[in-house]
């Protein structure tokens, strides 16, 4: 993208939204590209900012110390699309993938169902989108991880040579007959460990 595509596309931006922009767009020589580790504070900010465990607690709308089944999880990761638009894509000078979508999600675990918030949320502009859902454990058939793959294309040079790559999200799954949510892990070092409760739990229910 040259500079004035991305001047164009920066209008009526915020700041952060404009820094998130020259993230994933502003390469090759002269550039004033951010870095991976300005970009992960810029996502830090945002997500501070955007108060997601309060958010969930208030959608859902049922008070905290009734949701004790187990400790509440978080799921959260970067996403290929946002409302029917793709993501930008990078692959960072650090070797880590990310996105311009990202999502966050908690489980809350009540007596008979598991409440579900989810919000996904583009850096580069102002689209949101939450969903929240109700589970009873009878109508749950399985908790789980798959992968999804994506494609991008790695800039390099003062020419913007294009690349094509590949990368995988790890997301996880809640299955019900008929239905399947999923939302992206790629954040989070203790997916095994969070299934593995809500599995115990699960079948601590059905027995």
């Amino acid at each position: 993208m040259d500079k004035s595509e991305l001047n164009s596309l920066k209008r009526g931006k915020t700041a952060q939204e404009k820094k998130a922009l020259d993230y994933f767009n502003a390469e090759g020589c002269g550039s004033r590209s951010v870095s991976d580790e300005a970009y992960d504070e810029l996502l830090k900010a945002k997500i501070n900012e955007l108060d997601i465990k309060g958010k969930a607690v208030l959608k859902i709308g049922v008070n905290e110390e009734d949701l004790n089944e187990i400790p509440p999880v978080f799921f959260s990761g970067y996403e290929n699309e946002i409302n029917g638009k793709k993501a930008y894509v990078k692959l960072g000078k650090d070797g880590l993938f990310r996105t311009s979508v990202y999502s966050a999600t908690y489980l809350f675990f009540g007596a008979s169902q598991v409440f579900m918030y989810n919000l996904i949320f583009d850096m580069t502009s102002g689209s949101k989108k939450e969903n929240t859902e109700e589970y009873f454990y009878k109508d749950i058939t399985n908790f789980s991880t798959s992968c999804e793959t994506v494609e991008f294309y790695e800039k390099s040079g003062c020419g913007n040579k294009q690349t094509k790559k590949q990368t995988e999200i790890t997301k996880f799954a809640l299955i019900v007959p008929g239905s399947k949510f999923y939302c992206s892990t790629s954040s989070v070092n203790n997916v095994d460990e969070s299934i593995n409760a809500m599995k115990l739990k699960l079948r601590e229910k059905k027995a």
